[in-house]
């Protein structure tokens, strides 16, 4: 028998999804509650010539810390973030996006991330503040998101 294919939402995310043709196609590895990503920036995502826009930079880094959330146990979405640029992100050019959870005050949770190259050189760091999801919202995500977890009728 044939298994379905995945059509779920989260193939449309913006920030990893593999079905968003406009999307920054992030392909995200978990380790226990830290997390790492591969991303090329695309000539669509320039600023400066030759140069990622800051803000497709600080997407990835939200988007690395959004899965640094659901590693952690947590359905929550960005309340502040904070980010430091320090060398310009070229295009082309794969770079290693991290990110975990460093605090976890219940409602609110803290996060750190940054893109280096894959020399290790340090691009951009950023900090945010997550808000958990109410409970029903959570529920209705791990229904809509992560249908591999869930259980197949008899």
């Amino acid at each position: 028998m044939a298994q379905e294919p995945d059509t779920s939402a989260r193939r449309m995310c913006f920030g990893c999804g593999d079905l968003n043709p406009q999307g920054l196609g992030v392909e995200f590895e978990v380790d226990g509650t830290k997390i790492t990503g591969r991303f090329t920036a695309r000539k669509q995502h320039q600023g400066f010539p030759g140069v990622v826009h800051g803000g497709v930079a600080a997407a990835v880094m939200d988007e690395a810390m959004g899965w640094a959330m659901r590693a952690s146990g947590a359905w929550a979405m960005t309340a502040r973030m904070e980010v430091k640029y320090r060398k310009p992100l070229p295009l082309g050019e794969e770079v290693i996006v991290t990110a975990e959870v460093v605090r976890d005050r219940g409602k609110r949770l803290e996060a750190v991330s940054e893109i280096r190259t894959k020399s290790g050189e340090r691009i951009t760091q950023s900090t945010g503040v997550f808000l958990r999801v109410p409970e029903e919202l959570a529920r209705q995500y791990d229904l809509e998101l992560i249908p591999d977890e869930q259980p197949t009728p008899s």
